[in-house]
């Protein structure tokens, strides 16, 4: 299956760049030179992941961000020139999955796409498909990566499903900061990152109004799903 990957960003030679090593690893590539143009692509053509500049014309990342994830929660991977920790924090807060700061290695990002596309989409056409896990009024649909509490579904980012389907296979067992980053981001842990307080806090805001009702915290452990 050849994915198709949304490139948004207002300098073509940034789009150049990443058609040309994306299309040579067999991704379909469209591109977008603003947001506005960005957020219409992302409605008509139904990528399968978003490159997504932040400071873009008529509409910036961020706003393309936070009305893409009103309707879907395809990976996206923020691309930005503001390499401070604020901005990437407020980025995967509004529900990116990755970043990429310029200058890139254009290596890189191909590897940062194959890892989110690995993650997100289920592989391989002869799959036995997975039963839907249950805990307490949470229901898991493994095949089609939906999160449902009773009858309302949650819309996720590929990174707080990976968290999801991690607490939900082993409901009560406690998880260090390192098992979480790794299963949900798939690189090796930084222990500054604070990219796991960000998740876990949208997950619990996201699962229930008491921030505690489902996700505990373990002072000097780690987290688990409450049973």
């Amino acid at each position: 299956m050849s994915y198709k990957i949304l490139v948004a960003d207002d300098e073509p030679e940034i789009r150049d760049l990443l058609k040309l090593y994306l299309e040579n690893e067999q991704y379909k590539v469209i591109e977008a030179a603003d947001g506005r143009a960005a957020l219409s692509l992302l409605r008509k053509d139904k990528p399968d992941l978003c490159i997504l500049d932040i400071m873009m014309p008529e509409l910036d990342g961020y706003h393309v961000l936070q009305e893409l994830r009103k309707e879907s929660n395809i990976p996206v991977i923020i691309l930005s020139a503001k390499d401070a920790d604020s901005e990437k924090i407020l980025g995967l807060n509004l529900g990116a999955d990755d970043y990429l700061s310029k200058p890139f290695n254009p290596l890189e990002a191909v590897a940062r796409v194959n890892s989110n596309i690995r993650r997100f989409y289920s592989l391989g056409a002869n799959e036995v498909k997975a039963e839907v896990i249950k805990v307490r009024d949470l229901s898991l649909d493994p095949d089609a990566c939906i999160l449902k509490k009773g009858e309302r579904t949650i819309e996720l980012t590929s990174v707080e499903y990976k968290i999801m389907e991690l607490f939900m296979s082993h409901p009560g067992k406690v998880f260090t900061k390192q098992q979480i980053y790794e299963h949900g981001w798939g690189d090796e842990y930084i222990i500054a990152d604070n990219n796991i307080m960000v998740c876990i806090s949208k997950l619990r805001s996201k699962l229930d109004e008491d921030p505690s009702a489902y996700i505990k915290t373990l002072r000097g452990l780690g987290y688990r799903l409450e049973v």
